[in-house]
């Protein structure tokens, strides 16, 4: 059974056992037996990060196995980056290796991509 948390409006945050059928049901207090909603907690890091950096995330886990669509203007932004403008991205040639039986893979390998 998972441990859902629950927070009393006078004693505070608590956890306990219930079925995931009970998880949206309040759950008695262990101090006061007062029944107490249950919370849904979040990691500082995810509350104090910068909206731009939380926006990246975002896009890139929706994108993640999405292939890149060849435009007009993502082939121009490639040739900006293939001439050395510093910020690291990678174009061209790809990051290929060798398994032991001799198979390639890919390190970035998506879902979508097909080895020869």
């Amino acid at each position: 059974m998972p441990v859902y948390d629950y927070k009393c409006a006078e004693h505070g945050v608590f956890n306990d056992l219930a079925t995931m059928d009970d998880s949206d049901k309040p759950c008695a207090c262990p101090r006061c037996g007062e029944l107490s909603a249950r919370i849904i907690r979040l990691s500082p890091e995810l509350v104090r990060m910068a909206p731009e950096k939380k926006h990246a995330h975002e896009v890139n886990e929706r994108n993640q196995h999405e292939p890149t669509h060849s435009t007009k203007d993502r082939r121009a932004d490639d040739e900006q980056h293939s001439k050395g403008c510093g910020c690291e991205r990678k174009i061209g040639k790809s990051n290929l290796l060798y398994t032991a039986k001799g198979e390639k893979m890919f390190p970035s390998m998506r879902p979508w991509m097909i080895s020869h």
